[in-house]
């Protein structure tokens, strides 16, 4: 019997949100916060159908907008990979969502726009 597999439909963006963080490999990067930007994909644990117009009910982007902001200061990681990672796996045991992509961008280089990390993540099955 083939295994049922759990879809994602419904889901909450939020694109850019600017960060501080102390992120880089050599001591002198992480020394003093540096702008990083955040675009976060959620897809809540409630359908859109269910939530009869309750905040309470949903996801608040607002709280998981103040929380990355929160742990992503708190942090001294080298590399954004680490961060990235990091992040997903804290929103997702702080909030009721089933499956998190985050991109973070770093403005380090000076003859690329920005370099980014994407990771997937989802709610471990019960």
């Amino acid at each position: 019997m083939p295994s049922e597999t759990k879809q994602f439909f419904d889901r909450i963006h939020i694109e850019q949100l600017e960060l501080a963080a102390r992120i880089g490999v050599p001591e002198k990067e992480r020394a003093a916060p540096q702008r990083l930007t955040a675009s976060i994909t959620l897809w809540p644990q409630q359908q859109t159908e269910g939530l009869q117009d309750d905040i309470a009910k949903t996801v608040n982007y607002s709280k998981v907008c103040e929380e990355t902001k929160k742990f992503v200061l708190g942090c001294s990681d080298k590399l954004i990979e680490t961060l990235a990672d990091r992040l997903a796996a804290h929103l997702l045991q702080l909030f009721p969502i089933q499956k998190i992509e985050i991109e973070l961008r770093k403005f380090v280089l000076p003859d690329v726009d920005y370099v980014s990390v994407t990771v997937t993540r989802s709610r471990p099955a019960d």
